[in-house]
């Protein structure tokens, strides 16, 4: 069911999505060749306490029998999303890692939730990886540009894809965005791509989005590895991933989770 957050939650979701994006302005300043993944799982962790909040990812139940088990998903280069931040892996230049990071605040059971990701490039990057990186956020950007009551969700997916389809990167189908708020994931399903056979799901005023584009220089396909939860390219090419929570408004949308 999609549901509609009260005026009084929303408050509580903007504070949320404050303290969520501050943490994660700060983990990018800290992402440098030689700096370890579980240097920024620290950190995060640390300043979740100090500000109140409590991670989304740590413990949460996927799929697979093993919880996951810290507060990033860290994902370097051909990693698409959901690699735990430890144990800890060395960045060197000409990487770029995403950062996926959720948190619950305030940190008792009644907290809501907020959600976001960065691709971050390490030291200097390619061409093709600069320009991916880029597409990948102006494809969020473009999606954000439907979202206003009246619309329908398949406007987000129609907008992320057609500018994603002007680069000839692939779109990862396996992975979608979503409501957010009461739980990490909520409905609707918030695909990166058009399907005519979609739900169609109105937007309306109090609805609470996650919209995150995953794009890949090479093929969508993707699989999971031994670890069950770290997820890659079938065809080992480089994925970046984009993510934000939004309220959608009377006019349009507002962002929680700006950096």
């Amino acid at each position: 069911m999609v549901t509609i957050k009260t005026s009084e939650e929303i408050n509580v979701l903007r504070e949320g999505g404050r303290i969520l994006a501050a943490i994660m302005g700060e983990l990018v300043e800290l992402v440098k060749p030689g700096v370890s993944t579980a240097t920024l799982e620290a950190h995060a962790v640390r300043r979740l306490k100090e500000l109140g909040a409590v991670s989304s990812f740590i413990g949460y139940q996927g799929r697979g029998p093993s919880p996951f088990l810290t507060a990033l998903c860290a994902s370097i280069n051909e990693e698409v999303v959901h690699a735990p931040a430890l144990p800890g892996r060395l960045l060197k230049s000409g990487d770029i890692i995403g950062l996926d990071f959720g948190a619950r605040y305030p940190s008792t059971e009644k907290g809501l939730y907020t959600d976001m990701a960065v691709t971050v490039p390490v030291g200097h990057v390619s061409a093709d990886v600069t320009r991916l990186v880029t597409v990948t956020r102006q494809a969020l950007q473009h999606g954000l540009k439907v979202v206003r009551p009246g619309n329908y969700i398949h406007d987000i997916s129609r907008a992320i894809e057609k500018f994603i389809d002007r680069y000839g990167f692939g779109i990862v189908r396996d992975f979608v965005g979503h409501g957010v708020g009461y739980a990490v994931h909520e409905e609707p399903q918030i695909y990166n791509y058009y399907e005519r056979n979609q739900p169609r799901v109105l937007l309306k005023e109090g609805m609470c989005l996650a919209i995150e584009p995953m794009v890949t220089l090479g093929q969508p396909d993707v699989k999971v590895i031994d670890d069950e939860w770290t997820t890659v390219t079938r065809d080992g090419s480089w994925s970046a991933h984009f993510e934000l929570t939004i309220i959608v408004t009377k006019s349009g949308y507002e962002i929680l989770t700006r950096t």
